[in-house]
């Protein structure tokens, strides 16, 4: 049987939920969100997180980073394929701190069944070991 792509309208609630998910950082709110065979590549973590650890990894970034925010920048879909672009802060070393990044899911019956998160984690590395974070590329003065 073949599936149709969720449309815009559905693909438009999804992100909604995946928002009041990251608000209210409820572990049953981003468990509603997953398929049950979903899997979480996320760079912050030691190895791929499966479905139906979600609402473990909440419950963690919940003790780890309760100043952790999460902002919906914007999100552009093709068929099953999502994509949400993102701006995260957290307190560190009593500085507010934001970095930017996007998530790539694939839905399946409108639930996770795969998201990759993609974002720059050196800055984080090197505030983390107390260190200044230095560009690669000095670029001259614009001009």
């Amino acid at each position: 049987m073949t599936r149709l792509p969720p449309s815009h309208e559905e693909l438009a609630a999804f992100v909604s939920r995946f928002a009041q998910a990251w608000a209210s950082r409820e572990p049953q709110a981003f468990e509603a969100l997953w398929h049950p065979e979903g899997r979480l590549h996320f760079p912050f973590a030691d190895r791929p997180i499966e479905g139906r650890e979600i609402g473990r990894l909440n419950r963690i970034l919940n003790e780890t980073a309760p100043d952790l925010t999460w902002t919906l920048l914007g999100w552009t879909a093709r068929g099953d394929i999502l994509v949400v672009e993102w701006e995260c802060a957290n307190l560190l070393g009593g500085r507010r701190i934001a970095w930017r990044g996007v998530d790539r899911i694939v839905l399946r019956d409108g639930r996770i069944l795969q998201e990759v998160v993609y974002t720059d984690t050196a800055p984080l590395h090197a505030m983390r070991r107390g260190e200044a974070f230095a560009p690669l590329l000095q670029m001259p003065p614009a001009g």
